[in-house]
């Protein structure tokens, strides 16, 4: 199979990610080879292959947000007949037994794997998953409108759920990429007020599009106080006035895996007249089910751009440019 992997982790401008031809994949006991027929691209990916996440094992092959078609299934693997089509995302297992999984909080398990980080994932023609990690997908979605939110969706939905916003209250959003243009749709479907910071343009624009009351600056305050907010740009600076955008009580989510060095906070303008500050890491798979079924009765649309798997490098150097509106996926 065609396979992009990164030779070690380097700036996404040298192109560190090299074309191989390697043997199919073969399913272990109660695993799936899925035939990839989309992969979108993350801010995670970019992280791996940079280095901002310490490599786990050598000669990885990126991406986590995959829609394919079970091609073969393992020893004892019967949840999916050939043919089905089906997503794997980032948690890729747990353990199961620890106290975490115990209580329902599979995301924080010490012993959880990820897609694309600790096993091979989707810059491939095939990738391989535990039957019982990964999701059918609605038919109310192409592969590529499907393939965002096995990762953008899920943690923005996770995000939206830390932020405590109810229905028909005020959410803002700082930066404005995959996860956020994602969560945007969800939170108008709930009635939601949206206000959307962001230093890009053109995000701006395509924010107001989705139905946001107000897209300003990154560093331009919103006009209203907030019920809550998520930071998805992973930038530790912004911290600080976005709790300071929250009403009394409201609540700041960090919804990325990585974040550049959060300024000193004071008390009285940033944590005080109990704001909460949260961060959010990974997701459980009830997360994944329940945006699925909910992205597929609103109906979640995502902007995508479309790239070729062998344009991999291409793909993250936008991501990480800005130059995505929406969602860039590949397409093997």
């Amino acid at each position: 199979m065609r396979a992009l992997r990164l030779a070690g982790p380097a700036p996404i401008a040298a192109r560190p990610l090299l074309a191989a031809l390697l043997p199919d994949p073969e399913p272990g006991p109660g695993e799936i080879v899925v035939r990839v027929r989309a992969c979108a691209i993350c801010r995670t990916d970019l992280h791996v292959v940079e280095g901002e996440l310490p490599p786990k094992r050598p000669a990885i092959i990126p991406g986590h947000q995959v829609v394919g078609l079970v091609e073969r299934r393992g020893p004892g693997a019967a949840r999916f007949a050939i043919g089905d089509r089906v997503g794997i995302a980032w948690l890729r297992s747990t353990c199961g037994a620890c106290p975490d999984c115990r209580r329902g909080d599979e995301n924080l398990c010490v012993h959880s794997r990820y897609t694309g980080w600790d096993e091979d994932g989707g810059y491939a023609e095939r990738a391989v998953v535990r039957e019982d990690f990964a999701y059918p997908i609605p038919p109310a979605f192409s592969d590529a409108d499907a393939a965002p939110l096995l990762c953008a969706g899920i943690i923005g939905y996770r995000a939206l759920r830390r932020s405590r916003v109810e229905p028909g209250g005020r959410l803002g959003l700082w930066g404005f990429g995959s996860s956020a243009h994602i969560t945007l749709q969800v939170a108008r479907a709930r009635g939601c007020e949206v206000y959307v910071s962001t230093r890009g343009e053109s995000h701006r624009r395509l924010a107001l599009s989705l139905g946001a009351a107000w897209a300003g600056d990154a560093a331009e305050p919103p006009p209203v106080p907030l019920d809550g907010a998520i930071l998805f740009a992973p930038v530790g600076s912004l911290v600080p006035p976005a709790l300071r955008a929250l009403r009394r009580g409201g609540t700041l989510a960090l919804a990325g895996i990585y974040l550049t060095p959060i300024p000193s906070l004071t008390y009285e303008d940033h944590l005080f007249h109990e704001k909460a500050l949260t961060s959010v890491e990974a997701n459980t798979r009830r997360d994944g089910e329940e945006l699925l079924v909910e992205a597929a009765k609103i109906p979640i649309r995502p902007k995508t751009r479309q790239y070729a798997l062998s344009d991999a490098n291409q793909a993250l150097i936008d991501l990480k440019n800005d130059a995505i509106d929406g969602t860039g996926v590949l397409i093997p």
